[in-house]
């Protein structure tokens, strides 16, 4: 189920309906990093934007570990960034930049579906690759600033 999963959000295949199919009823998605969760209809709405900013997306599995009903999984998710990311400042543009991003994902599956996914994408490692340098100079003026 969970190597299902991770099929229907390759680049070449995209199946966005097929990877909310195998998730039960009241399933749920955490992008754990980003503190989101989706539900329902929205159980799709990360494959939709990881394919629109990496069309060619796939997802390297290193290791694998079933424990009862969880699965434990290390992978590195590649790809060519084609597509815009959007950001709460404004739009980076795509760059073609080569991605490799170290994620760990957990799987709770019961009675043949995916009661829960909590995905732990490395999202510093995916700024680094896009450019993307943390503002730390910003960050002293504001800690400072707000102090006085």
């Amino acid at each position: 189920m969970v190597e299902a999963a991770y099929h229907a959000a390759e680049g070449g295949v995209l199946d966005v309906q097929g990877f909310k199919d195998l998730f039960a009823e009241d399933g749920v998605f955490n992008n754990v990093v980003a503190g989101e969760s989706f539900r329902g209809e929205q159980l799709g709405d990360q494959v939709v934007t990881m394919g629109r900013l990496v069309p060619d997306i796939h997802r390297e599995l290193h290791r694998f570990h079933v424990m009862g009903n969880i699965v434990a999984v290390e992978l590195t998710i590649e790809g060519t960034f084609a597509g815009p990311f959007e950001t709460p400042v404004g739009v980076i543009q795509p760059t073609g930049a080569k991605l490799s991003v170290p994620t760990a994902d957990f799987w709770y599956v019961e009675d043949g579906k995916i009661k829960e996914f909590n995905c732990y994408f490395g999202i510093s490692a995916l700024l680094a690759q896009l450019g993307v340098q943390p503002d730390f100079a910003s960050a002293v003026t504001g800690a400072t600033e707000a102090d006085s």
